[in-house]
Order: C-alpha cells, then sequence, then structure tokens
C-alpha cells in the first residue's frame, strides 16, 4: 500500500500543513503499583488502595515491581522498538495536591524502551509509518475531586503509584483520522498483549495531542499540548478545533504560544490551562533510592 501523502488544510491565506505527536499514558496491566504491592482495582472505595509507600510516609522505601518491567518490555517488543539493557528511574520534581511526594518517579535520559514505530491503515487504504520516540515507566498521581462540596477539595489516592507506560511517537502524523487511528492502533496492540487494558473511559489509557501548523516545507511551528484526552471522538475533535484556533491566530497576526491545553467536550473546544514546562522546570535527578 502507498504511504499517505501530507492532507494539508486550506487557511485564508493559503494552505497548511498540521503536524502531530502523541504522548499516550497506559496504565500496566498488574494487581499492583509500580513500587509498592497495594492492589490496583479501578472502582474501589476512596483511599482504600494505599500503602505507606503510596502516601509517601517518611522513611518510605520504592521496590520495583518486576512484573511491570516485563510488561513494558513486552510492549516495546510489539512495537518494533529497541529494549535499552540499561535504564534508570528518575524523580521528576513538581508540587500538586494529590502528589504527595512531591515528585513523581519517572524516567528521563535513559528509558526503558528506544525508538520503533507503528505502520497505520488509513481509511482510503494508505498507510502511515509512525516512529515512536521512546517507551518509560513511571508512577501516577492521585486524583483530586472537585465535584463532592461546593467549598471543599477532596484527594484520592488510590492511583497514586499505579505503573504508566508513557508512549512518546515522533510527530509524524498529519491529521485527526491519523491521531484517531495510532491511538486505535496502539489499543489494539496492548490489548492483544495483554500489558494495558485500553479502557480509555476508565482512564487506563488516554493522550496528550502535540498540534502545530506551518506552511508546507516550513520548519516546526509551536506546538500546543491538549491534556488527557480520553476518548478517539474527543481526540477528533480537539484536533480539528485546535487547528482551526492556530491558523486563525497566525492569519491574524498573532503567536501560538507553548502551552498545555484541556479539551470541553461540551463546547467542542480547547482552552489554555498552564504554560508548558519544560524538561529543566522538573529538575530531574536519579532516584537515590532505586
Amino acid at each position: 500500500m502507498a504511504e499517505a501523502e501530507a492532507k494539508l488544510v486550506e487557511g485564508a491565506t493559503g494552505p497548511w500543513e498540521v503536524i502531530i505527536g502523541i504522548e499516550c499514558h497506559a496504565q500496566v496491566a498488574s494487581n499492583s503499583k509500580l513500587f509498592s504491592g497495594a492492589a490496583t482495582e479501578f472502582g474501589a472505595e476512596p483511599n482504600s488502595q494505599v500503602s505507606l509507600v503510596d502516601a509517601a510516609m517518611p522513611g518510605m522505601l520504592p521496590v520495583l515491581n518486576e512484573y511491570c518491567v516485563e510488561q513494558a518490555v513486552r510492549t516495546g517488543l510489539g512495537l518494533n522498538s529497541a529494549i535499552n539493557k540499561r535504564s534508570v528511574f528518575a524523580r521528576k520534581n513538581y508540587f500538586y495536591p494529590d502528589l504527595p511526594q512531591g515528585y513523581q518517579i519517572s524516567q528521563f535520559e535513559l528509558p526503558i524502551v528506544g525508538e520503533g514505530e507503528i505502520v497505520l491503515d488509513l481509511a482510503d487504504g494508505s498507510q502511515r509509518t509512525v516512529g515512536i520516540e521512546r517507551l518509560h515507566l513511571e508512577q501516577d498521581a492521585g486524583k483530586s475531586v472537585h465535584d463532592q462540596d461546593p467549598a471543599l477539595s477532596f484527594v484520592d489516592l488510590n492511583r497514586s503509584g499505579v505503573a504508566l507506560m508513557e508512549i512518546v511517537s515522533k510527530p509524524d502524523m498529519r491529521s485527526a483520522e491519523e491521531a484517531q487511528a495510532f491511538l486505535k492502533k496502539l489499543r489494539t496492540i496492548v490489548r492483544y498483549l495483554g500489558t494495558c487494558d485500553g479502557n480509555m473511559e476508565q482512564g487506563s489509557m488516554r493522550g496528550d495531542i502535540n498540534v502545530s501548523v506551518r506552511r508546507p516545507g516550513e520548519e516546526l511551528g509551536t506546538r500546543a499540548e491538549i491534556k488527557n484526552v480520553n476518548s478517539f471522538r474527543f481526540v477528533g475533535q480537539a484536533v480539528e478545533y485546535e487547528v482551526g484556533r492556530q491558523i486563525d491566530l497566525i492569519e491574524d497576526g498573532g503567536e501560538v504560544q507553548q502551552e498545555t491545553r484541556l479539551f470541553d467536550p461540551r463546547t467542542g473546544e480547547t482552552r489554555s490551562m498552564r504554560s508548558k514546562e519544560e524538561a529543566h522546570d522538573y529538575r530531574y535527578f536519579p532516584d537515590p533510592d532505586l
């Protein structure tokens, strides 16, 4: 089958090319968390699956779950990716109420899985090869709950420490259709391998969609990240809206800001959440406890 050509989007001042990369967070199919023996069952009572490690009690030390490593390697093989014989866990430092440690244990310079690729079969019979930049293991944060009280927010730490695979694509997709096809193919792969259940409605698979536009042949434009999109339909709607927003903004003389945005399914629009952090903002360093 022929490799898909980039589909250009017509703006008021001429054609534009859409550039899309995706960071997919896939929860590892495991009965226990990445660094503790606490359970990972979905839908349990709030704060009922929290060990002292997950709650970051003083003196608690993480112990790596070997099975989660096996699941990550299995996924890497399914993505035709290089498996790194040496990988390092790092601390990613930031503050959030549902992150009790004040840092997330992730991977940075030395992930467990390196470069690979996925071949997408598109509706018109063409194919698109999308490169995989990396797959790394990290622990999930807890969950802030804002709709239980008019004046208070609550924290549920059941997800704290749950093992995630962050699968990062290269910016090889050129349309909303290709972004949807990528996540569908990825979900099919992890479900077949048994490494993630792929249940997007439960949050066990979700995508951060990086979108930018450029004139054909020019350098990459400034990207905006649409955070935590958890359905294929929403991925399509979010990309379509964001592409139109960026083209209109540039054609009106404005500049796209590198930022994190949220998609509102009620309005079909994205809205600004915060400026996008760079790696140095997180002050990564190897975790001394691992």
